[in-house]
């Protein structure tokens, strides 16, 4: 399912890749970070609470997610 995450605390390159390899670790592709617009967008199977939390332990908090349905 593609996902369009909103993430606060993101604030250079850096960020968006340790963004990517969280999610990359859950099983993402297609994953497109963008820091200075505070998102991300996915095609990952993995739930919402693991999403959160595996962005977390990257030091990022999720605002909030959406599902993209039909892109």
């Amino acid at each position: 399912m593609r996902k369009h995450i909103d993430i606060e605390g993101m604030s250079c390159e850096h960020c968006a890749n340790a963004v990517k390899s969280a999610l990359e670790e859950l099983g993402a592709v297609d994953i497109t970070v963008d820091y200075l617009a505070g998102y991300a967008n996915a095609e990952i199977d993995a739930e919402n609470d693991e999403i959160i939390e595996k962005i977390a332990d990257e030091g990022f908090e999720v605002e909030k997610i959406v599902d993209l349905h039909g892109e």
